[in-house]
């Protein structure tokens, strides 16, 4: 369960005190998605799935509503791999009182078989217009990207949307004269824990038993999570500062 700040009854200066910094609903969501990045954040709102409000100076101010909102969508993905599209309608039918049911998944939960829907998408997906809309580059830009292996399409033209994220992040360093070929060591680093990640999990994959290999799931994104967590702790030693 998300916690937020808690705020007293009051009007005024007392509501505004209850709204928080996107520093702040960053922290709050860690807790249960450690990978959530202020990139995710603001792509989510560019999608249209929160609106956070805007002090005078344009800084964002989030409710303990659009908080809860932001968990609502992050865990939709996390757990049900659905598209942003699909979210936006189930958060809209909530909203409006009806009662809607997420797709199921194709995999054990508690030792229980849950049958898998052929509507229900494997993965969240994205195209390359919404994907250049995310990032807010234009087409040789993410041509470069991709030429470095920093973001790469799906088979079928499509981005996972964990892309966007990617783009957005890297479009940020740009802006402080990072370029994409400077990022390519740490894009060898990503693989090389992704790699040790795998072979963790791999004899987990591997076993007889059903259930097992559906907690080889739940163990990859709980072992990414600490690989996570380590790297940014190993670069902030590094450069001797602290991340809000």
């Amino acid at each position: 369960m998300l916690q937020t700040p808690s705020g007293g009854a009051g009007h005024g200066a007392a509501a505004t005190d209850r709204l928080m910094s996107i520093g702040t609903v960053l922290n709050v969501l860690r807790d249960e998605f450690p990978e959530v990045t202020i990139s995710k954040i603001r792509f989510l709102e560019a999608e249209g799935l929160i609106e956070p409000q805007r002090t005078p100076s344009g800084y964002r101010k989030f409710s303990a509503h659009d908080v809860e909102r932001l968990g609502h969508v992050l865990r939709m993905q996390r757990d049900h791999y659905l598209p942003l599209k699909v979210i936006r309608e189930h958060l809209e039918a909530m909203e409006r009182g009806e009662a809607v049911q997420l797709p199921a998944l194709g995999r054990q939960r508690d030792g229980d078989t849950v049958p898998e829907t052929p509507e229900a998408p494997t993965a969240a997906r994205i195209g390359r217009e919404e994907l250049l809309a995310a990032a807010g580059v234009g087409e040789e830009e993410l041509r470069e990207w991709e030429s470095y292996g920093l973001v790469t399409p799906l088979e079928n033209g499509v981005y996972d949307a964990e892309a966007a994220t990617v783009a957005s992040l890297i479009a940020e360093l740009g802006r402080f004269g990072i370029e994409p070929r400077h990022l390519r060591v740490m894009k060898a680093a990503a693989d090389r824990e992704a790699g040790l990640v795998d072979q963790v999990v791999a004899p987990l994959k591997r076993h007889r038993n059903p259930q097992t290999r559906a907690h080889a799931e739940d163990r990859t994104r709980e072992l990414a999570g600490l690989t996570v967590k380590l790297h940014a702790a190993l670069v902030q030693t590094a450069l001797g500062v602290r991340l809000p």
